[in-house]
C-alpha cells in the first residue's frame, strides 16, 4: 500500500483525545473523576448511563495552503459533557475545568495515523464553551468546541 503524505487523521486525533481524557480521575489537580466514562462519538442523552460522562464528535476540517505545498489542516471537535447530580451547575464547572486542564496540558498531542507513524498536532484551542446553565437540573450538558491544528 502507498503511504500518503495527507490524509485525514480525525479518529487518530480522537482516540488520542479520549486516552487523555480518562486521566481525570479526581487525583492531583482533578475535580471530578470520569472513570473512564470517555467515548469517541456522541451519544443522545437517553443513551447515557453512567455519569459523569464525557462525548467527542469530530466535525468539520479544513484547509490551510501554505507555500512549498505544506498544508495546514484544522478539525474541529464537539466535547459534550454530562453530570447527574444535586447541584449539576457546579458539577458541570468542575468537569469543563478538567477537561480544559486536559486539553491544555496535551496541546501538542501525541498520536498514530492508520498506516501507524508517530505525528503532533500543533495546537488545540477552545474556541466556545457553553452549559444548559442548570435548566436539566439534577441532569447537566456543557459543550466545549476545540479546533485541532495539525
Amino acid at each position: 500500500m502507498a503511504t500518503r503524505d495527507y490524509t485525514t487523521r480525525r479518529q487518530s486525533i480522537i482516540n488520542a483525545l479520549v486516552v487523555k481524557l480518562k486521566t481525570i480521575d479526581e487525583t492531583g489537580d482533578f475535580l471530578t473523576n470520569v472513570n473512564n466514562n470517555v467515548s469517541p462519538r456522541l451519544k443522545f442523552w437517553d443513551e447515557v448511563d453512567d455519569f459523569p460522562a464525557i462525548h467527542l464528535n469530530a466535525g468539520q476540517e479544513t484547509r490551510e495552503y501554505q507555500a512549498g505545498g505544506y498544508k495546514d489542516r484544522f478539525l474541529s471537535i464537539t466535547v459534550r459533557c454530562y453530570v447527574n447530580e444535586e447541584d449539576a451547575v457546579d458539577a458541570l464547572d468542575k468537569l469543563l475545568e478538567d477537561v480544559e486542564s486536559v486539553l491544555e496540558t496535551n496541546s501538542r498531542l501525541a498520536y498514530t495515523d492508520r498506516q501507524g507513524d508517530s505525528h503532533t498536532t500543533q495546537q488545540i484551542s477552545i474556541v466556545s464553551i457553553d452549559t444548559d446553565e442548570g435548566v436539566l437540573e439534577p441532569l447537566g450538558v456543557g459543550e466545549m468546541l476545540i479546533e485541532v491544528r495539525y
